[in-house]
């Protein structure tokens, strides 16, 4: 027994090394931090159990060392430690009593600091001068960068201001913005080179480059945030600290605040965990420490982590995990898409078992093959993706299907799209339950209650067979549907006739038109009026209304001329919907010809009544921001969409700001 625990540990320690290097050294890893900290977790677990095992070389005890031959090696003038990492707030808490404990019952006040995604540098300046940047490598000794991190302008070469020290080691993040990071996996793409998996590779890869004016190019951003080797006795705390770093020319990042109380070093990680997408540049967490540097020399340190000092982690968002099989979606509109079927995993706070693969391009590109090893990602809640494979399996490839899965049709790749494989079978009930689900959505005819599985049965058991049957089904036909008692029917039977009244704008968008989405069928409806004047309306006309074009008119002409569409229009006619729309005000308003973005959350408007209000008062609502954008109205908490507005220059304005123009 006691031999299996020691081969054991054994494997584990070799485990988390080989893991090390390709994190530290090589910039490549094959699995997230979270099974990385998972691993430590089960070895320290292991090692505190059977201490006589447990070596001066273990992960627990002492970095690896990653050292780059390329680079020569630098001692640290004083040791740079890294974090312990915890994943809950009873975590957090229980380091938070340790604290207390080891200051005897002292309550600290505490720094709370945005974990940046990046790596760690050591920048040493001597009378002002930097003399020296290098990596953390084993805590002891670096790799000298310094011809890289020079070229980085967020660093500053000569520190500016008063009471400057005669030699003072500042430590701190370089990272890569989002959009230095997209732009750089784009032209990688192009080059037909490896992807960075994420900004925090990407930056450790660039900082390591051997070609300084290609590290240049690459972006790379400093956040200092950490004091190490010293010559002034005036710098008290964490707190202090920071105002020398800015008074010297230093970039510290403007989100960091001080608590008082650990309620508020708590209130503060779960702020920024909702806010995160909101910053132009990665975060992984938050880093939590005691302020006071007389409090910190009394807690001390262990091996390699500080006690006064921990960093929460956010729910990953990439995690790696295997592909058990690749499966073949069908659209509404026969597109076929392939979607990979993976071993469940944890991945930004939900388990995960499905993975979009978008086209079978990305297949080819990716390499992938039923059971691989692939870094999958969900940011927010977007549908989670394969970002690439990092082992190899070594199965066969995977080859587009010649019939659709759902019908057997012939599957042919269509000229006009570089990408897409359609099933050519207008009967295929794979495309009518997708169909059927677009129709009822939100954003289409809003038929609440119509889900997935409803829309499957109803599909299945022959009660719809084209969209105009939904206004035929009868309380006896949702009595066959599994679990549809009295209250269900009625509510169902209640959301299909409240969909009668929608405008003809929503109708024309639940058609499911190929090419003609949410915007163009509001463009068709204001500019006809009725469902008539849109059928009929010529090939040539459509083409002259902005924002339509000929690929647009070309798809409406075609899908009103079949005759299967013409018996689908007459049937929902004498189903009684809705063929008007209403006239908008369009002229002489704030919104008039504006492309307007909306993020975040509003405070008495959702996003859909915001947008038709716009709509209303003659703009153009978007779900992208790019420099055709007029005006982004940013509510409480925005995305993404807030830090590219803000990049591009975009006006932003608030939630407040938005109502006051509506008035």
């Amino acid at each position: 027994m006691r031999s299996d625990t020691r081969q054991k540990i054994e494997e584990l320690k070799a485990q988390i090394r080989r893991h090390e290097e390709l994190y530290y050294k090589l910039s490549k890893p094959s699995i997230s931090d979270k099974e990385y900290d998972d691993l430590l977790r089960r070895l320290q677990e292991l090692e505190e159990k059977y201490p006589q095992y447990r070596t001066p070389d273990s992960p627990t005890v002492k970095l690896s060392k990653n050292v780059l031959e390329e680079f020569a090696a630098v001692k640290h003038l004083q040791r740079m430690l890294s974090l312990d990492n915890t994943y809950s707030f009873e975590e957090l808490q229980k380091w938070h009593e340790r604290v207390i404990k080891g200051l005897d019952g002292q309550q600290p006040e505490f720094v709370a600091e945005l974990k940046i995604d990046g790596l760690s540098a050591n920048l040493t300046y001597e009378k002002g001068e930097l003399v020296r940047g290098a990596t953390r490598g084993d805590g002891q000794t670096g790799e000298d960068v310094t011809a890289n991190i020079m070229t980085i302008k967020a660093i500053p070469q000569h520190l500016s201001g008063k009471a400057v020290p005669e030699r003072i080691e500042i430590r701190g993040e370089v990272y890569m913005g989002l959009a230095d990071f997209r732009k750089l996996n784009e032209q990688r793409l192009e080059d037909g080179e490896e992807v960075f998996a994420n900004p925090r590779n990407a930056a450790s890869g660039s900082l390591k480059l051997l070609d300084p004016a290609e590290v240049s190019r690459r972006g790379l951003a400093f956040f200092g945030h950490s004091l190490g080797d010293h010559q002034d006795g005036i710098i008290t705390d964490q707190t202090v600290f920071f105002d020398k770093l800015k008074s010297w020319g230093v970039r510290v990042n403007p989100n960091t605040r001080l608590c008082r109380s650990f309620s508020e070093v708590l209130d503060f990680c779960g702020s920024w965990q909702d806010k995160r997408d909101s910053l132009p540049y990665e975060i992984d967490g938050i880093v939590v420490k005691v302020n006071s540097f007389e409090q910190q020399a009394a807690l001390g340190e262990t091996g390699k982590n500080p006690r006064w000092a921990i960093a929460y982690k956010f729910p990953a968002r990439q995690a790696t995990t295997e592909v058990l099989n690749i499966k073949i979606n069908v659209g509404r509109t026969g597109v076929i898409t392939p979607a990979a079927e993976l071993k469940p995993v944890e991945c930004g706070g939900v388990v995960i078992k499905n993975a979009t693969l978008h086209n079978f391009d990305e297949i080819k590109r990716l390499n992938i093959k039923i059971g691989d090893r692939v870094l999958i990602e969900r940011a927010g809640d977007v549908i989670p993706k394969v970002v690439k494979v990092v082992e190899d399996k070594g199965g066969p490839g995977f080859a587009v299907p010649k019939v659709c899965p759902a019908c057997g049709a012939k599957v042919v790749k269509e000229k006009e799209e570089a990408v897409a494989f359609r099933c050519v079978n207008p009967f295929c009930p794979a495309q009518l339950e997708r169909g059927v689900l677009h129709f009822s959505s939100r954003l289409a005819m809003d038929i609440e209650g119509m889900g997935e599985a409803v829309v499957s049965q109803l599909v299945s058991l022959g009660l719809v067979r084209r969209l105009d049957d939904i206004y035929r089904l009868r309380s006896e036909d949702l009595a066959r549907l599994e679990l549809f008692k009295d209250k269900k029917i009625n509510n169902l039977l209640a959301a299909v006739e409240a969909s009668k009244k929608k405008p003809l704008s929503r109708l024309v968008y639940a058609l499911g038109i190929r090419h003609v989405g949410e915007k163009a069928a509001y463009i068709l409806a204001q500019r006809f009026e009725t469902m008539d004047k849109v059928i009929t309306a010529k090939k040539e006309e459509l083409e002259r209304i902005y924002e339509v074009g000929p690929v647009i008119a070309a798809s409406l002409v075609d899908y009103f001329s079949r005759e299967d569409t013409i018996g689908l229009i007459e049937g929902l006619r004498k189903s009684g919907l809705n063929f008007k729309e209403e006239k908008a005000i369009s002229t002489n308003t704030p919104f008039s010809g504006k492309s307007v973005v909306f993020t975040g959350e509003l405070k008495d408007l959702s996003r859909q009544q915001a947008e038709e209000l716009v709509r209303g008062l003659g703009g153009n609502p978007s779900s992208s921001v790019s420099k055709a954008t007029d005006l982004v109205v940013a509510g409480k908490d925005p995305g993404s969409k807030y830090a590219k507005a803000k990049d591009l220059g975009v006006r932003i304005i608030t939630d407040e700001e938005f109502r006051g123009m509506i008035k």
